[in-house]
């Protein structure tokens, strides 16, 4: 094992304890229970980390292992606890909350971390995921959608034009002009 991986397991096993932690420390004077967490260091791009919640199933908080190996300290000091606050936000407050709302900001202050919605870790080494777009069109105007409302039509939903108030359909239409990415 190289001195990298050494270094690597050695961090996410700090971010592990810290994740438990702290997740014990705002869980049992409430006496609220979480679901099973499970964490991972398999995220990838430029988020630092990602909570996902829900009332069935395993929670789940995932963590950017690049990120956590260029700001070590740092990721412990902020990433760890914003991730967390999020799933306590949501037991406490339940699903109608905002994301980085009044309630979450005031778990992050608990936790003696600065509530702040973005990291702030160098991204000049990560590159920009190409977003793809696909062309839909209506009567009047073509339009380009995202890959991920280009998903959401491939399962069913339907986007009118803003315009005509006809429904899109995939491809390029005949001679009408082009609207702005939607």
């Amino acid at each position: 094992m190289t001195d990298a991986e050494e270094l690597d397991l050695w961090l996410q096993a700090q971010v592990t304890a810290k994740t438990r932690e702290l997740l014990r420390r705002a869980l049992s004077p409430l006496d609220l229970h979480a679901n099973r967490l499970e964490i991972r260091f398999d995220l990838r791009g430029r988020a630092a980390g990602q909570a996902r919640y829900g009332s069935t199933g395993p929670w789940v908080i995932r963590y950017n292992p690049v990120l956590l190996r260029e700001n070590g300290d740092s990721f412990l000091a902020s990433t760890v606890p914003h991730e967390v606050a999020h799933l306590i936000a949501f037991l406490r407050y339940g699903p109608r909350i905002r994301p980085h709302g009044a309630e979450w900001r005031a778990i992050m202050e608990q936790f003696g971390a600065t509530p702040e919605r973005c990291h702030r870790y160098d991204l000049s080494r990560i590159p920009r995921r190409a977003t793809r777009v696909f062309t839909y069109h209506c009567a009047c105007s073509e339009h380009r959608l995202t890959g991920i409302r280009h998903r959401r039509v491939l399962a069913g939903q339907i986007y009118l034009c803003r315009r005509c108030a006809e429904a899109l359909r995939p491809g390029r239409g005949t001679g009408v002009p082009s609207e702005e990415l939607d």
